[in-house]
This record gives C-alpha cells, sequence and structure tokens, in this order.
C-alpha cells in the first residue's frame, strides 16, 4: 500500500481564508481513501514537529503539495516549514548535503537527494490560465506555470523526488469557476496520480 504526504501550504488572509485550498485537500483525502492508500497530512500554518515532518517524508511515497500562489511563490508559513524541514533533512536524512564530494567540488551539486518518490503541486492563482504560455501576454511574457514554479520543483529535486504533472486552478478571486476546477482536479488525480503509483 502507497503513503501519501498531504501538505496544505496555505496561509490565512481575511480575504483567502483557505477554504478553497482546503477543499481541493478533502477531495484529494477522500479521493485516496477509496483508493485505499496511507495518508498523512501537514498544514503549514499550524505548529508542527520538525523531526515528525522529516520523518513523513522518509515515510512518504508521493508528497502532494496543495498551496496557493502567492506573489509568484508560495507563502510565508510553508516557505518556513521549508526552512526548518528541509534544513533538518539535509546533511544525512533526506538528502547527503547538496551532492558535492571533497573530491568533485564542482560537479553534482543539488544531487545529494536520498528519497526515492515522486511529489505533485497543485495550485490556487488569481491569474487567468490565458496569462501563461503566451507571449503576448506581457506579464509572464510566454512562461509557463511550471517556469514559474521552478524554485518549488527545484527544491523537490534536490532531495530526489520526481515529478508528476502540475495542477493549476485559474483565476480563482476574480473570475472563478470552482466546479468546474473541482472536475478538472479530481480527472487530473486518476489520470496523473492513482494512475501513476
Amino acid at each position: 500500500m502507497k503513503n501519501i504526504l498531504i501538505i496544505n501550504g496555505h496561509q490565512y488572509y481575511p480575504f483567502a481564508e483557505g477554504k478553497l485550498n482546503q477543499s481541493f485537500v478533502e477531495k484529494l483525502s477522500a479521493q485516496l481513501k477509496e483508493a485505499n492508500l496511507n495518508i498523512k497530512t501537514t498544514v503549514t500554518q499550524n505548529e508542527y514537529n520538525v523531526d515528525e515532518e522529516v520523518e513523513k517524508f522518509l515515510w512518504a511515497d508521493v508528497v502532494f503539495l496543495q498551496t496557493p500562489l502567492n506573489w509568484m511563490g508560495i507563502t510565508w508559513s510553508f516557505k518556513k516549514y521549508m526552512d526548518d524541514v528541509f534544513t533538518a533533512g539535509m546533511m544525512g536524512k533526506l538528502s547527503q548535503g547538496d551532492g558535492r564530494t571533497s573530491e568533485a567540488p564542482k560537479k553534482n551539486y543539488g544531487l545529494g537527494g536520498l528519497l526515492n518518490g515522486k511529489y505533485m503541486m497543485s495550485v490556487t492563482a488569481n491569474a487567468p490560465k490565458e496569462a501563461f504560455n503566451n507571449p503576448d501576454e506581457a506579464f509572464f511574457a510566454g512562461k509557463s506555470e511550471d517556469d514559474l514554479l521552478l524554485p518549488m520543483h527545484l527544491n523537490f529535486k534536490w532531495f530526489g523526488l520526481e515529478p508528476l504533472k502540475t495542477f493549476f486552478a485559474y483565476d480563482v478571486m476574480k473570475n472563478p469557476d470552482i466546479e468546474n476546477d473541482f472536475a478538472r482536479f479530481e480527472k487530473h488525480i486518476n489520470e496523473e496520480l492513482l494512475q501513476k503509483l
């Protein structure tokens, strides 16, 4: 039976209470339970024990990250969680330092990961889908969703995890289409996660 760690990286604001990200986590949990998978969860804005979180990464076959896009990145509580947990695991549990050796100090930077699983990101964003992958849209200038998330992808590559296809819910504040997002999400989880375990 496979083990899935779900991390909810939402940070509460009065104008963004986290209900949508929590709904995605609940829908995912229901799908995973129906598939008889083991689940552990973390909410980064809540208190956590760093050593226990490192152990969750060691336990997990798949790490699932649910987060809003926050100033072109993740929330500050999610970033703090990563700083705490990843730093604690960096010297022998999650990775062997930065992957370089004293014999070859110029090679293999970032390739010291000790994990063998996969990860998936699910992102809620106020940007419309049309803002991405379009050189005529000046802000992202043709960049894709995964281009924007490159630092996150590199963080998980650092620990040896392989990516599964990213899910995006677009325009969630200005022009939401939540029921369609939920339907797309369920399909995405079935096709891009459950069928690839």
